[in-house]
């Protein structure tokens, strides 16, 4: 089973469509950075939230994480600046960290990189842990305990002024109506702009957004993790909800670039704990890369491009986080906004997809109890 080249597809660029291609958004120099991010604006927005809720963000965003936690090695830190400021180039406007990625680290390269752009993106953060001795220590959603760590979160990042605040996973010990209250709090007090959730289910959500109207609804959602249609994204329509996907390329696996020889660092690794990314699961679900390939290979995509367009393709209100520590990955992401699916390539794309059957549970122990609360 080969492992495919990601970098290959730059060669190969001219065949994703001459639209995309053609725009400065791709070619700006990085010696002209007011020029790029000019162009960086064609990269297309779309909307989280409604009302004075609503938050315009690019289409796509950049997840954070993976610089500095959970994906095996951890690129020098200068390297993830500039990453995040080619993103800004590039037209990203939505940036996505947390005070548990490191933990504690994440937000403060995401911060320094962001400060000189701060007025021009979005930037979201999480709260929702006890961090004791450099590690997660259980959940605390205590309003207390928010309000502390939301000054540590705006120290880090650089700013006054948080765009999205999430909690990061629903605390079952504290009232979701004691935390969406909190957090109004301090969008009164000017600390924050927006709530949003992580992982609940569709009742906490009802209730949050009763207290305090929510912005976005962070949770796993990819080909390979499609249980948000069952209930959660429903209700994000109905009460005017952004939905925001995390491992959108389902910790890389979707972009082909993972197979069954794949070796982790399980100190700085969530993957090895989980059933999806074992050699025999691996194995299992290649079906998906396969499938993946035959419909992008002769319309010029990559799997990853293929997986990210489709999520596109589901509501105009979903505006997936797919996370990258490689230029050249981030290039790849964001060229899968150029892609539209016509119905019937979608339609016939979505039963094939339906009809395989995912081989290993996303999370398991106390992972898995944090989810869908």
């Amino acid at each position: 089973m080969p492992t495919q080249d990601r970098r290959g597809f730059l060669k190969a660029g001219a065949t994703l469509g001459t639209t995309l291609i053609a725009s400065p958004v791709l070619s700006a120099s990085p010696s002209s950075q007011s020029d790029a991010r000019t162009a960086g604006a064609r990269l297309k927005h779309r909307t989280l939230g409604t009302g004075k809720n609503s938050l315009e963000v690019s289409s796509l965003g950049l997840g954070c994480m993976g610089m500095s936690y959970h994906r095996s090695f951890i690129p020098e830190r200068r390297v993830s600046i500039a990453l995040i400021r080619k993103a800004v180039d590039m037209g990203v406007t939505l940036f996505d960290t947390a005070e548990a990625y490191g933990p504690q680290t994440n937000e403060g390269v995401v911060g320094e990189a962001l400060q000189p752009v701060r007025k021009d993106v979005v930037l979201c953060t999480k709260f929702g842990f006890n961090i004791q001795n450099g590690r997660l220590a259980g959940l605390n959603s205590k309003p207390s305990h928010v309000r502390e760590v939301v000054d540590q979160s705006l120290a880090r990042l650089k700013t006054d002024y948080i765009d999205l605040l999430y909690q990061h996973r629903v605390d079952p010990e504290v009232p979701i109506e004691d935390v969406a209250g909190t957090v109004k709090d301090l969008i009164a007090q000017g600390k924050v702009r927006h709530f949003g959730l992580s992982e609940a289910n569709a009742q906490t959500i009802r209730r949050a957004h009763a207290v305090q109207p929510m912005t976005a609804l962070q949770s796993e959602y990819s080909l390979m993790t499609r249980q948000p249609e069952n209930d959660v994204i429903k209700v994000c329509e109905e009460l005017g909800i952004g939905f925001v996907p995390y491992s959108p390329l389902s910790r890389a696996f979707l972009s082909g670039f993972l197979n069954q020889n794949t070796k982790y660092n399980a100190s700085n690794d969530n993957r090895p704990t989980l059933p999806r990314y074992q050699a025999d699961a691996n194995k299992a679900n290649w079906v998906m890369i396969d499938t993946l390939l035959e419909f992008g290979n002769p319309r010029g995509l990559t799997p990853a491009q293929v997986a990210l367009a489709w999520l596109l393709a589901q509501k105009p209100w979903i505006v997936p986080i797919p996370g990258t520590t490689k230029l050249a990955h981030l290039q790849e992401n964001l060229w899968s906004a150029a892609f539209e699916f016509t119905a019937k390539e979608l339609r016939e794309f979505t039963e094939a997809v339906s009809k395989i059957t995912i081989v290993g549970e996303r999370y398991t122990g106390t992972q898995a109890l944090q989810t869908n609360r």
